[in-house]
């Protein structure tokens, strides 16, 4: 028998993983591979990174080569999700590992489309897993996962093709992946929103049981759907043009009509409800950015489908809940606000009263039957000033914001809205919701319980008269007190800064007092009448001044608002003002000081609630328990003093002396008195010095009509005398015309002789031109018979090579004389014949007519000297033969010769 030693060896995970992941990829039958990825599944969670690293490409060629399969690729889809998914405590672990997976299919187009292959299988595993690992890579490499999907042949359509799939698993992990997928990119927004995406949205709310009834999914449709309208104008275009607006009404309607007639719904149920209708409040939001290249239309197609009338139903339905009627009410401010059209209709639109609104808002259930409706505008101003519950305060502010919109770049709205007011207030009719009566009551102790009122009151009437002469001035016609029966007449600024003085005496809400300085600042800025009706009251600069000087707390907003309006009225008051300019800035450098000027105004511009306005959220939820809301400005006015905040921090160093400039209607208003003394001065001078400049143009009218008879006789003599030379005139051009036809005779005479002496010249050279040539041509010849004679007794000399050798050379010499004498007498008879030419083109210049034929003679004549001269180089070339040859038969010809023959080339020359 033998015996064991010992256990074998154990496998390591590694080794294990590298085993399964070669079976892998070399296994031939389809069962192999299958169990081999299902051991490596069993593996992942624990060691995702060694399968990632060993398996991960061997997975992904499995899924193309066994993709029938529908086994196979549920075990391989579930893997891949484990590698995005590990285990928490497994130390392979990491985010790393998932952004290097992602990279391995983002990397290949092919691994994409792969896995969007899979959305067009029914396998329900395939279609969830595929889904499901689109969005783990989504996740981790997002750029490159929207690049391959929006590239992929069909890949979009595929993906919201998801969204008509009965089962409920795989429609919503498509809805959650078109979410992820399209909140930033606007191509793959339009892309989605062509494949009939809103159709299919609208498809899953309605059988998802709406907005009431609908759960999570419902908000899911919701956010896809803004992901798809966001910024995007072109879907916005294609919402209105496929007729989705009216499915929202009928969305927005349904639940109008069941929710007050809903029993008891428990909690969770509410709030999913609520955060579906907040949603699709949202999602209408998103088609009103102000200024927006859309907007108007967005607002004309919501209008005309009802849809403002519905969300203004739903603000103020007594079931809804008070987050939901601020939403809703915001919604309507977008939905009016600088659209003159809508506006002007708004007003007409009725709504259910708030004032006979239970104050238990536990009883939600209350029915809406009996509840009397009053106009849209009033219940705004009711809801804005007559409900004092804190749980209100977003509603509230969400109406104040509806009340502005709805006179939002309107004059006519604006000054309706002011002078009804304003007649209201007069009418001592007892209007609760009145802005004015609340902001000129008195103000006492109740008015701390609810501080927004006069602060919302506050807010309405500074956007009134903000930047508008014409309301500042309507405003400025209220008073307090019969004149007729001894009262004393108080104007409407100095109502509003006695109530302020009053509740900074008596140390009320700081939001009381905020609002009060909002708009005083806000009416006196570029306002010189204002201001001046402001210092009719001498003792409030000095309360002012008392109150900047106060110990710094936490008063800061407050000292800085309070010096922020003596600059303002310091900086537009006038020498004529009540408290002229130059009594002001004593008060202000000296009592008050420059640099606590400054001081206050700096910590009022870096307060928090100043600097970081546009960040901190105006809401009653992040008020602390049971306290008031951190809100203490109007976006306007902090955008008011964030724009004048350097101008007003110099308007102290300005000099009283000048005056700022203010264009109110048209007129311009404030500038140095100094300067209009010296030019009112400057015009008197100028006026004397028009009148004397007058008398004497009328000095000078005279004279001037004395020379003009003068002139007029001057102009009859001379015209007398004009006459006269024209006849002479007359006479002298008819003497000329006689001349010069005499003159034309005479002329054409002497062209007539010039003509014929010109002609007879012409035939004397020509018949000249023609004896020359004919004597050129005779001793041409002659020359050429010398020449083939020479050329005979050069060849017979040749014959008699040694005998006649002296006797050629000495007929060569005479005849070479006789050449060069011949040759010399051309030259003259040339020379003559040139004097002769020369003679005839000075007679040929005198007649212009034939000094071109003249000129054609000449080149005639002269190209036939060049051909002679070209024979005579002829001859002078065969006479260098001829020594030539004499040298080649020994016969010395001397240096005299060569110089002679030279210089007869130079005479030829």
């Amino acid at each position: 028998m033998f015996a064991i030693s010992g256990k074998p060896a154990q496998q390591s995970v590694g080794d294990t993983i590298q085993v399964l992941a070669g079976r892998l990829g070399t296994a031939q039958l389809l069962e192999d591979r299958r169990a081999s990825i299902a051991g490596i599944r069993s593996l992942a969670k624990q060691y995702p990174a060694s399968v990632a690293s060993s398996a991960l490409r061997g997975l992904i060629a499995g899924l193309s080569k066994d993709g029938e399969d529908v086994d196979t690729v549920k075990v391989t889809l579930e893997t891949l999700l484990m590698l995005f998914n590990p285990d928490e405590n497994s130390p392979e672990a990491s985010e790393e590992l998932a952004l290097w997976i992602a990279d391995e299919f983002t990397q290949r187009q092919e691994n994409i489309n792969l896995l969007l292959d899979f959305l067009d299988t029914n396998d329900f595993y395939s279609r969830l897993y595929s889904l499901q690992l689109l969005s783990a890579i989504l996740s981790s490499r997002t750029e490159r996962t929207e690049e391959c999907i929006f590239t992929a042949p069909l890949g979009i359509s595929r993906l919201v093709a998801v969204l008509d799939d009965k089962r409920d698993a795989i429609r919503n992990e498509g809805l959650s992946l078109l979410t992820y997928l399209t909140p930033s990119s606007t191509e793959l927004q339009k892309r989605v929103a062509f494949e009939d995406a809103f159709e299919r949205i609208f498809n899953i709310i309605k059988s998802e049981g709406s907005l009431l009834h609908g759960d999570r999914i419902v908000e899911d449709c919701l956010i896809l759907l803004a992901n798809l309208l966001r910024f995007n104008v072109s879907n916005q275009s294609f919402f209105r043009e496929a007729g989705c607006v009216p499915r929202v009404a009928r969305l927005l309607n349904d639940t109008l009509r069941e929710q007050g007639s809903e029993p008891e719904v428990a909690e969770w149920a509410k709030l999913q409800r609520n955060r579906n209708i907040y949603a699709l409040l949202a999602v209408l939001r998103l088609f009103l950015v102000t200024g927006g290249v859309g907007t108007q239309a967005n607002q004309a197609s919501f209008w005309q489908h009802g849809v403002l009338n519905q969300v203004l139903q739903l603000a103020f339905n007594r079931a809804t809940e008070m987050q939901i009627k601020a939403e809703a009410l915001t919604t309507c401010a977008d939905l009016i606000r600088g659209n003159p059209s809508i506006q002007e209709q708004f007003a007409q639109l009725k709504v259910t009263s708030v004032l006979d609104e239970p104050l238990d808002e536990g009883n939600q259930a209350v029915q809406q039957s009996g509840i009397p409706q009053v106009y849209v505008i009033d219940g705004l101003l009711d809801l804005t000033l007559s409900v004092p519950l804190l749980t209100a305060f977003d509603s509230r502010l969400a109406a104040c914001e509806c009340i502005k919109a709805y006179f939002y770049n309107h004059p006519v709205i604006r000054k309706h809205f002011l002078r009804r007011a304003i007649e209201g207030h007069t009418s001592g009719a007892d209007e609760t919701a009145n802005v004015l009566t609340t902001l000129l009551q008195p103000l006492d102790s109740q008015v701390s319980v609810d501080p927004y009122r006069s602060w919302f009151a506050a807010v309405i009437l500074f956007h009134l008269i903000f930047e508008d002469a014409n309301g500042k001035s309507l405003a400025m016609s209220v008073t307090e007190g019969d004149l007729s029966q001894g009262e004393e007449v108080v104007t409407c600024i100095q109502t509003l800064t006695e109530n302020l003085l009053n509740g900074i005496q008596k140390n009320f809400d700081e939001r009381i007092l905020v609002a009060y300085l909002m708009l005083l600042c806000g009416w006196l800025f570029e306002d010189p009448d204002g201001v001046n009706d402001f210092l009719g009251e001498g003792s409030n600069i000095q309360s002012l001044v008392q109150t900047v000087l106060r110990p710094s707390g936490d008063g800061v907003t407050v000292q800085g608002l309070c010096a922020m309006l003596l600059g303002i009225v310091y900086e537009f008051s006038t020498k004529d003002s009540p408290v002229p300019r130059a009594t002001i800035h004593p008060i202000l450098a000296s009592q008050m000081g420059r640099d606590q000027y400054i001081d206050r105004l700096t910590k009022f511009r870096s307060h928090p609630l100043v600097r970081d306005f546009e960040v901190l959220p105006q809401k009653l939820s992040v008020a602390p328990p049971g306290g008031l809301p951190n809100v203490f400005f109007d976006k306007t006015f902090v955008d008011f003093v964030k724009d004048n905040f350097s101008r007003l921090l110099r308007a102290i160093d300005r000099d009283p002396g000048m005056e700022i400039p203010v264009i109110a209607n048209g007129v311009q208003k404030g500038i140095s008195r100094e300067m209009v003394d010296s030019l009112r001065s400057q015009l008197e001078e100028k006026e004397k010095a028009l009148q004397k400049s007058e008398e004497e143009l009328l000095s000078r009218s005279r004279q001037l009509g004395q020379e003009q008879a003068d002139h007029r006789r001057d102009k009859e003599t001379s015209a007398i005398e004009l006459g006269k030379i024209k006849q002479v005139n007359e006479a002298l051009h008819r003497h000329h015309e006689d001349d010069m036809t005499k003159l034309r005779a005479e002329q054409s005479r002497m062209a007539q002789d010039h003509q014929r002496q010109l002609e007879h010249v012409q035939k004397t050279a020509e018949a000249n031109a023609d004896r020359t040539r004919k004597r050129m041509e005779a001793e041409i010849a002659d020359l050429r018979s010398h020449l083939n004679k020479s050329e005979a007794d050069l060849a017979k000399a040749n014959k008699n090579h040694v005998q006649d050798l002296q006797t050629a050379h000495d007929e060569y010499t005479a005849d070479k004389a006789e050449q060069a004498a011949r040759l010399q007498r051309a030259e003259e008879k040339a020379k003559d014949f040139e004097n002769s030419r020369e003679a005839a083109t000075a007679k040929a210049r005198k007649a212009e007519i034939s000094l071109a034929e003249t000129e054609k003679e000449k080149k005639a004549v002269q190209g036939e000297l060049d051909d002679l001269l070209m024979v005579f180089s002829d001859l002078e070339g065969k006479v260098t033969k001829y020594k030539e040859k004499l040298k080649a038969l020994g016969e010395v010809i001397s240096d005299d010769e060569e110089e002679d023959e030279d210089e007869e080339e130079n005479d030829v020359d």
